[in-house]
């Protein structure tokens, strides 16, 4: 699928989504339900396994709303679609593996939708900023993730200053897993894509829901949900023919094979 402004292409059970909208691979209304339309196709297909998202370019990943539209009356609170901003961070039952594969700039709404990933590879020449501040606004989603990703004193300076931040302090704060050559970049990512698509989906499904819930909960009640079969995907996981499988594989000490049922 191509389109004016984003890319997607399939490779074997990895979805790769491309932000592609020169100069800057800024997101505007039109493009943001684009992107939510294509994460809820990748959330309900089921040959589909991982999703990558990354910018064209060299020099931008994304740098956000975009300012050009909104100066030609884009309203900040419009309609962006499915997944809110940029099509993901809102998206409900997204239980699948998404690599964040920042090239360059990530700002604002793109620094956002980085951190919806659930792992981030960057460039070594990449830079980060949440500048909302500056313009008299507020980094709502970053406002609600980033203290919970990242140390709280460190998250408030970033939403507060609005300063900017290189690759090498977003990985000593554990914002990003790994830095590497911007030539490697995405041979990287296509290779963890990889790895975490030969995974059980099942269990990708289940980490994936019991985080995501559990982030608000205490430790216990997050527990009792888990044993009291309140997890849709932790239900499906213990019925499947994959967890008999593991189990089997487990003891015939051989590779599973992992069926997606």
């Amino acid at each position: 699928m191509t389109s004016s402004n984003v890319r997607t292409e399939r490779r074997g059970a990895v979805l790769e989504v491309t932000l592609d909208r020169p100069k800057a691979n800024a997101i505007d209304t039109a493009t943001s339900r684009e992107l939510g339309e294509i994460f809820t196709a990748f959330r309900d297909d089921p040959e589909l396994r991982v999703a990558i998202i990354t910018g064209a370019g060299e020099k931008f990943f994304c740098p956000g709303w975009d300012l050009k539209a909104a100066a030609e009356g884009e309203a900040v609170d419009a309609d962006y679609g499915k997944g809110g901003f940029g099509g993901l961070q809102e998206l409900r039952g997204l239980n699948k593996p998404v690599i964040a594969a920042v090239n360059g700039i990530a700002c604002g709404g793109g620094l956002e939708l980085a951190i919806s990933a659930d792992i981030i590879l960057a460039a070594d020449h990449a830079s980060f900023a949440l500048p909302e501040i500056k313009s008299g606004t507020v980094a709502d989603a970053a406002t609600i993730k980033l203290p919970k990703r990242i140390p709280y004193h460190i998250a408030m300076e970033l939403l507060y200053t609005g300063r900017w931040f290189d690759a090498q302090e977003a990985h000593r704060w554990g914002l990003v897993n790994r830095i590497l050559p911007a030539a490697e970049l995405m041979t990287a990512a296509r290779a963890m894509a990889e790895e975490l698509a030969a995974g059980p989906p099942l269990v990708f499904a289940a980490i994936k829901e019991i985080a995501r819930e559990a982030e608000d909960m205490k430790f216990q009640d997050a527990m009792n949900r888990v044993t009291g079969s309140q997890f849709e995907t932790v239900e499906r996981l213990y019925r499947s023919e994959d967890q008999k499988e593991g189990a089997r594989a487990f003891a015939e000490k051989r590779d599973p094979v992992w069926k997606g049922r």
